[in-house]
């Protein structure tokens, strides 16, 4: 995806609802698909082969114009018009920047094992350029999803992103957002939209962290962390639920979708010299249960992912801004004068004995997408150091 073609594209609320619904129209037809949005001319329409024609249609009569389409004979149309002056190209793969069809993938059963659920999924991760995100990123295009990588960092995605299409094909896009600012999120969720029509599963995993003592630290400090951690999760499941609302109004009654928060085993439990940190991560948990009770009426499930500490991350290994060197600097670990006296404090503390890595929350991922019967919860990783009570 590029940037001139999103500032091209510019869509009113109704045209989104419209797009995000048509999008849960196809999906009664097809497991796997997805929908770019490009401007069209009289010419293009007139030029247009067995594109369905939908301008003027209400939206609660997608999914009936679409199943007709297909029983027709004539199988999935690989154009539909919504509007004047706007048409959505039906594919299978994010754009790689052309305007063209795509192939529709086959059926998700294809594929074995518990990864099959987000396969020919749109997922969207924000901070998604490193540390867990990234790790997610990962394995979610190697389990067959394709995923927006959204990051404040626009270089980290893009250069993630061509590292990844390069190996699979055009199944990522990199996207700037700041998660603190309700502009940039709309933006981002709009960019998803004309790129892909929808999303199906949201990670919330952008996070700071700026540790001290409550004596200590900067009302700035503390706000930059409040502002990112916690406003940025409100303002990501504010747009997103918009979207996979509209979607999901028209899609199979069966189908979910999710919005997976990763907040932190400091969610479950205060911290020692990083309250800002901690309440932002509690506060994630309560709007995580909020949600979850309003939006269930949408057939939006909203959950959270509690990891223990991911030692060999950028978050703790940073040599310049890593926990490892704050914890230090802040005698947060009594008697510890290196770096490492402050990792085996922390592997001491796990029953497993190690740090928490891309697999574990993976596999918690896999787990909450899959499960259909739950909704609200905090499920932690974290080797045993946190247990539910």
């Amino acid at each position: 995806m590029t940037d001139e073609r999103n500032d091209a594209v510019r869509l009113t609320d109704d045209q989104i609802e419209r797009v995000a619904g048509l999008r849960g129209a196809f999906l009664c037809v097809t497991p796997v698909v997805t929908l770019h949005v490009v401007e069209d001319t009289a010419a293009d329409v007139a030029a247009a082969e067995g594109q369905l024609d939908l301008t003027g249609r209400a939206t609660d009569e997608f999914a009936e114009r679409v199943r007709a389409a297909v029983a027709a004979g004539s199988g999935v149309p690989r154009s539909v018009r919504i509007d004047d002056g706007l048409t959505v190209v039906v594919g299978a793969t994010l754009s790689d920047g052309a305007d063209r069809p795509r192939e529709v993938l086959p059926a998700a059963s294809d594929v074995a094992g518990r990864q099959n659920v987000v396969r020919g999924r749109v997922a969207l991760v924000t901070g998604g350029a490193q540390g867990f995100g990234e790790e997610l990123v990962r394995r979610l295009v190697g389990a067959g999803a394709s995923v927006f990588i959204a990051d404040l960092n626009r270089d980290g995605a893009a250069r993630l992103s061509a590292a990844l299409n390069a190996e699979y094909g055009p199944v990522t896009a990199p996207l700037e957002v700041d998660v603190s600012d309700d502009a940039s999120v709309a933006t981002m969720l709009h960019d998803v939209l004309v790129t892909a029509g929808g999303v199906d599963l949201l990670i919330s995993n952008a996070g700071v962290l700026k540790a001290g003592s409550v004596k200590e630290l900067s009302a700035k400090d503390f706000d930059f962390v409040t502002r990112v951690n916690y406003t940025g999760m409100f303002l990501c499941a504010k747009h997103a639920a918009r979207m996979m609302a509209a979607q999901n109004a028209t899609a199979p009654t069966d189908r979910l979708t999710d919005i997976v928060q990763i907040n932190s085993k400091s969610g479950l439990e205060g911290s020692n010299k990083n309250g800002a940190y901690a309440g932002s991560k509690f506060g994630g948990i309560g709007l995580v249960q909020s949600f979850a009770l309003e939006l269930v009426a949408d057939r939006i499930k909203v959950n959270a992912i509690c990891p223990g500490n991911f030692l060999d991350g950028p978050l703790w290994s940073d040599p310049d801004r890593g926990l490892f060197v704050q914890y230090l600097r802040a005698g947060k670990v009594p008697g510890a004068t290196t770096i490492a006296d402050v990792r085996a404090f922390y592997e001491a503390k796990v029953p497993l004995g190690r740090g928490c890595t891309g697999d574990d929350v993976f596999r918690a991922l896999l787990y909450v997408v899959e499960q259909q019967y739950e909704t609200g919860q905090a499920v932690p990783v974290t080797g045993g150091q946190n247990m539910l009570s």
